[in-house]
């Protein structure tokens, strides 16, 4: 489940050792990178995002999201790999015992066609991209709110509040600034996130002093109405007045969907319970990859050490599949 860079790593290893396999994502191929900011450059190396063995060619330092999109397209076509796209995978059970055990999988199509599979093992691979970490309050579903932020060009001469201070909101509101919007960033904390990448930090903090961004730090959001966003910034209430609000604030991986397969989940992180060395949950047959294994603590988990827990699946189903009757 997912075809992001881990579940075409696994997909991959499958290949490699002789499974027969599907890769079911609910979207486009890599989809969470396809949603990313049309502008984004990759915090890492091309090396450390690659997968398969596959080289990543490309005359910059840091690798675009259009260079990725087009890289992970290649590799999917280099291996021929069997990929069902906007098919979302709606229940994952398991039946039957020891050997005879199997995995019902039913999904949905985008059109509307539902189908279901059996298998002798899954994993789970869908990121948490596509489920937003949620402030909970009043107006955040207003239609001129959103948790994912695409381009700057709909946002021109409009007042635009961006809520975080990390790497996608300081990004974000550099972005809108360069690109003819009024940016206001709210943040619940001090200061910028310490892990904003080192070439953003002193963009930001410039654009910041010299007011061509509004800050507010130590700052909460208490709700959004049609015309403005209400803060409370020291136990102090007031008004930003806003056009739009990117509410950039994180995400995090579906802990509903592994509960219902059956996943133990840590009561304070919602990680799964897996074992490190085959990613295999306490279900089993059913791992986890990626980003799936983080739970709330998204920041310990990205493609460059995520892609390989695929090859490290394929290598346990290969020896576990192999040896069944």
């Amino acid at each position: 489940m997912g075809a992001g860079p881990s579940g075409l790593a696994a997909a991959i290893a499958c290949r490699h050792h002789g499974l027969d396999y599907l890769v079911l994502e609910q979207g486009a191929l890599v989809d969470a990178v396809a949603r990313f900011p049309v502008n984004m450059v990759f915090f890492t190396t091309p090396e450390l995002l690659e997968i398969g063995g596959v080289p990543w060619t490309t005359p910059y330092d840091k690798p675009t999201r259009a260079e990725a999109l087009r890289y992970y397209r290649k590799v999917s076509d280099v291996f021929q790999l069997q990929v069902a796209l906007f098919e979302q995978v709606t229940a994952v059970e398991a039946e039957g015992d020891g050997e005879e055990r199997v995995f019902v999988v039913s999904t949905r199509t985008r059109l509307g066609a539902e189908r279901v599979r059996e298998a002798r093992a899954v994993v789970l691979a869908m990121g948490y991209y596509g489920l937003p970490n949620l402030i909970g309050v009043p107006g955040e579903d207003l239609p001129h709110v959103s948790h994912f932020y695409r381009e700057p060009h709909p946002y021109y001469r409009q007042r635009v509040v961006v809520v975080g201070g990390k790497n996608s909101a300081c990004e974000a509101a550099l972005d809108l600034y360069r690109n003819g919007a009024h940016v206001t960033m709210v943040h619940r904390g001090a200061a910028l996130g310490d892990s904003v990448k080192y070439w953003v930090r002193p963009d930001m903090e410039n654009r910041i002093t010299n007011g061509s961004v509004t800050a507010h730090f130590n700052t909460r959001v208490a709700a959004i109405t049609a015309t403005a966003v209400v803060v409370e910034t020291n136990g102090v209430s007031h008004e930003i007045a806003a056009d739009a609000v990117l509410l950039l604030t994180g995400y995090r991986a579906d802990p509903a969907f592994l509960r219902s397969a059956g996943v133990e989940l840590d009561a304070v992180t919602q990680a799964p319970r897996y074992d490190p060395l085959t990613f295999e949950t306490n279900v089993p047959n059913l791992f986890v990859a990626g980003g799936q294994v983080a739970g709330t603590r998204t920041g310990t988990v990205f493609i460059e050490n995520g892609r390989y827990h695929g090859e490290q699946i394929g290598r346990v189903l290969s020896e576990r599949l192999r040896a069944a009757p």
